[in-house]
């Protein structure tokens, strides 16, 4: 597992930070002749190392550093550094201004409130030195107005800080956010364009087979009026031939129209429990509550969407022995739309299928996998959403969020 780039950065800037402090420290000491608290420093920089390697084997397998870890070593870089500088000089220490490195880490990788606690630990530290600094003099002035001036300049460079380079930082990252959420986009509308290629040449390959088939069962059917065999196949050539003229004519519908349109809840679920009562007649659908009194943005597409859902929830049931579907509608007052909800007694979702459903095709034992994408798609496009979950009491659940146009007109 790799580490965190975030926090990984962090500790090597720490341990050249440690490498140059004990550096500086035996070099002013011993080359030139500066009068240091040696074996407090050497102490505190020790503490530090020790601290270092500690966080080394703590993080070395950490994938994604939460904001709370960040905040912490960031804390303990400020302190450390505090302490060596107030046994150094304090505030006339010429290495005082390091005090905002910590804050320029924290404003490119913590939130507000995070980058205003370092901010202000940080200012805080400096005052301390300050409050704390030794007499001074050169030249016969007092040089406290200098140091005062300085602490003036800390506060002023911080603020800057951490209201610019934060505030650049968050548009950075929002801009890759949407960067990231439109490529993912596009390239699912580019294998969405594929996938309709493909399905519009497999339905007009389809088309000669079936015909062939419905001229040869013709045939049969006037050489042997009495056969049951023969008569058993009517019925899955109509369905055959009602399937591929329904997919001629949406595919017409969207080419030609290519415009959204309106349905009352009341209409939508008479439509769902009509066609679905037909593909599935051993299960049953189940409704909590009663149509909501609102008109949906709707197209050609929606009803298929939904039934794709209802189709993999009957499937799942299947595999239990369940014959029963829960389904509900609920007012989103919040998001001012319509949320369907619909609940299967299957095996529900793993971790995996729940990360990748809806946004790549999934391996399907039934078919292609294709369903929950593509209706994930359809109701994207009609400004909703789809949300996959597993109930807290087994099965899954389809959470579908549909637009509203108008909630007072009632259904016509």
């Amino acid at each position: 597992m790799q580490t965190d780039p975030t926090i990984s950065r962090l500790l090597m800037l720490r341990s050249g930070a440690i490498a140059v402090q004990l550096i500086a420290v035996l070099s002013v000491y011993f080359l030139l002749d500066y009068q240091l608290a040696l074996l407090p420093l050497l102490g505190v920089i020790t503490l530090e190392a020790a601290f270092q390697l500690i966080s080394l084997f703590a993080y070395r397998k950490v994938s994604h550093a939460k904001p709370s870890v960040m905040l912490m070593q960031l804390t303990a870089d400020v302190l450390f550094l505090t302490i060596l500088l107030s046994l150094s000089g304090g505030a006339t220490n010429a290495f005082v201004s390091l005090l905002l490195l910590p804050i320029m880490i924290a404003a490119v990788t913590l939130r507000e409130k995070g980058l205003a606690y370092i901010a202000l630990l940080a200012i805080a530290a400096y005052s301390f030195l300050l409050i704390n600094m030794p007499d001074h003099s050169m030249h016969q002035m007092n040089m406290s107005g200098h140091f005062v001036g300085m602490w003036v300049n800390f506060v002023l460079s911080t603020s800057v800080i951490a209201l610019v380079i934060g505030a650049m930082s968050r548009a950075l990252k929002e801009r890759e956010r949407v960067i990231a959420k439109a490529r993912e986009k596009q390239l699912r509308n580019e294998q969405l364009v594929t996938l309709d290629g493909a399905a519009a040449q497999i339905t007009h390959q389809l088309a000669t087979p079936i015909a062939n088939l419905q001229l040869l069962f013709e045939e049969l059917l006037e050489e042997q009026p009495n056969n049951t065999i023969v008569k058993q196949m009517q019925t899955p050539l109509e369905q055959c031939r009602d399937q591929l003229n329904s997919f001629r004519a949406l595919s017409e519908q969207i080419r030609v129209k290519n415009a959204k349109d309106q349905i009352t809840i009341d209409q939508l679920q008479t439509a769902i429990n009509d066609t679905f009562l037909l593909q599935y007649p051993g299960q049953h659908i189940k409704w909590f509550s009663p149509p909501i009194n609102a008109i949906l943005l709707s197209d050609a597409m929606l009803l298929p969407a939904i039934l794709n859902l209802l189709q993999n929830a009957a499937t799942a049931n299947q595999k239990q022995g369940k014959t029963e579907l829960e389904l509900s509608w609920e007012l989103n007052q919040q998001d001012q739309c319509i949320d369907l909800l619909i609940r299967d007694f299957g095996d529900g979702f793993t971790p995996s299928q729940l990360a990748e459903l809806g946004g790549q095709v999934m391996p399907s034992e039934q078919g292609m996998g294709l369903a929950v994408l593509l209706s994930n798609a359809t109701f994207e496009r009609l400004n909703g959403s789809l949300t996959l979950f597993n109930h807290i009491e087994g099965g899954a659940v389809a959470k579908v969020q549909l637009a509203i146009i108008n909630s007072e007109q009632a259904a016509q």
